[in-house]
């Protein structure tokens, strides 16, 4: 089962909703066109089950259709990136 992914950008945040756990990937605006990854946390009941997978995918896709460079002070977020070549791009 996948998680469901919402995105409030008035919090900077995409949240993850899954079997009753949440999981969230926060960010910043430091300029207009870069968003900084800052923060990921997922439940202990999510984790293992592709929730973080799940969040960063969708704020990495997210970014690119706004046509955003990236910034990713959260290590989770650093590793992944490092890991899906594909992203690369986005890099500032």
């Amino acid at each position: 089962m996948k998680p469901t992914i919402t995105h409030n950008e008035e919090e900077q945040t995409f949240y993850a909703s899954l079997d009753g756990y949440e999981g969230e990937l926060a960010y910043s605006r430091p300029t207009d066109d870069v968003v900084d990854f800052t923060h990921t946390f997922v439940d202990e009941n999510l984790r293992g089950k592709g929730v973080g997978e799940a969040l960063a995918t969708t704020a990495l896709d997210f970014a690119r259709s706004q046509q955003l460079r990236i910034r990713t002070s959260c290590a989770y977020m650093q590793a992944y990136v490092e890991r899906h070549t594909q992203y690369q791009d986005l890099r500032e």
